[in-house]
């Protein structure tokens, strides 16, 4: 997953950040910690949601390991489950994977293929 993009349709964000000041009429600056020096800290509006509290949408920093261009790959760590999924006449083996550093109720059904 790439700073600023999502590779799956899962609306995922990396935590909620103080706005420090108003940059005009639609930009603010963020208070971003040391780990994001990369990052431009002025965003458009457009690129902010309003944080509604929930602990499944913040990803905890101190696991995850951002790269030189602020991205990171999630790694699966343990299967939980399989099963054959049926479709007419084709069969396809899925698999329910849990990610590095996501608690086990955000697991995924994933293909074997794709895997």
């Amino acid at each position: 997953m790439s700073f600023g993009k999502k590779v799956k349709l899962i609306p995922r964000f990396i935590r909620p950040f103080e706005i420090l000041d108003r940059v005009g009429e639609v930009a603010y600056r963020l208070a971003l910690p040391p780990g994001l020096s990369a990052v431009h800290l002025v965003f458009h509006v457009s690129l902010l949601r309003k944080y509604d509290s929930d602990p499944s949408h913040v990803l905890d920093l101190s696991t995850v390991q951002f790269d030189k261009d602020l991205s990171y790959e999630e790694e699966p760590v343990p299967i939980l489950d399989r099963q054959v999924r049926l479709l007419r006449s084709k069969s396809f083996l899925s698999i329910r994977v849990q990610w590095r550093g996501r608690p086990i109720e955000a697991a995924t059904w994933e293909s074997v293929f794709d895997m």
